[in-house]
């Protein structure tokens, strides 16, 4: 019998740099506290600079490192911009989480075509973008990376019919792309996975609940999901542990959801 060396688990992120995309609020500011609070240097990046400059001032407090960088996802000379940033702030990034999202909220054949535009740039294009971006310095440098999609539920089932059926596609798409890339770059040792959240507690839930009413009560558990009940998917994603895993999504949604 072949003897095994057991590894130690650890969630030391020292050394890795981390680029966190939709971090004003949400899941995404929570994945950069998470990130800075295991060591990691974060680059805090989104739309509202002051919740930025507010995130990156309570994780410097707390003994972490966080530069916030303004960035729009659909544009993509800023997405090119914030990861030249993040490299020259604090060097080549390691750790990818695209988490920045958009709802359509409305019913396929009542959308603008600016919303279906702005739909498909937000939870498509800015994550092949800025996973390529990325992917392509860590391969120039010759470094192993993380890149995790925050994909959704919403991808594997599309219930009710309240409107929505375009971030359901796109996420699903989102998931395709996880699994593609993920084989595309394991010679290069960077493995792409993603995580599948269901109703969590977020800005986005809040506008939900107040337009179609609390749905948690139909939930097996009648529960929503707290931020920081993701912890330790995101972390066993980015550390060492998951080595073997590429081109996965997890689900994390407490049941909510048919199987």
């Amino acid at each position: 019998m072949t003897n095994q060396r057991t590894s130690v688990p650890t969630t030391d992120l020292a050394g890795q740099v981390a680029l966190v995309t939709g971090a004003t609020s949400g899941l995404g500011r929570r994945f950069a506290e998470v990130l800075a609070a295991h060591g990691a240097k974060v680059v805090a990046t989104g739309r509202r600079v002051e919740r930025l400059d507010s995130l990156a001032t309570e994780i410097d407090a707390a003994g972490g490192s966080c530069s916030p960088v303004q960035l729009d996802v659909t544009d993509s000379d800023q997405i090119t911009n914030a990861v030249e940033h993040a490299e020259s702030t604090f060097g080549p990034v390691t750790i990818l989480v695209n988490c920045a999202g958009m709802p359509d909220a409305q019913h396929a054949t009542k959308m603008s075509l600016d919303l279906i535009d702005n739909v498909f740039d937000t939870n498509l294009r800015a994550p092949y973008l800025l996973s390529c971006e990325v992917a392509r310095r860590l391969i120039a440098h010759k470094l192993p990376g993380r890149i995790v999609n925050i994909s959704s539920i919403n991808a594997f089932t599309y219930v009710g019919g309240r409107g929505g059926a375009l971030y359901s596609i796109t996420k699903a798409g989102l998931n395709r792309l996880t699994e593609s890339l993920a084989v595309e770059w394991a010679r290069f040792d960077i493995n792409v996975n993603g995580i599948a959240p269901g109703m969590f507690v977020s800005e986005m839930t809040d506008g939900m609940i107040e337009r179609i009413g609390d749905v948690s009560r139909s939930f097996p558990r009648g529960r929503i999901g707290q931020p920081s009940q993701l912890d330790s998917t995101l972390l066993y994603l980015v550390s060492p542990e998951s080595e073997f895993v590429t081109g996965t999504v997890i689900k994390v949604d407490d049941g909510q959801t048919p199987r």
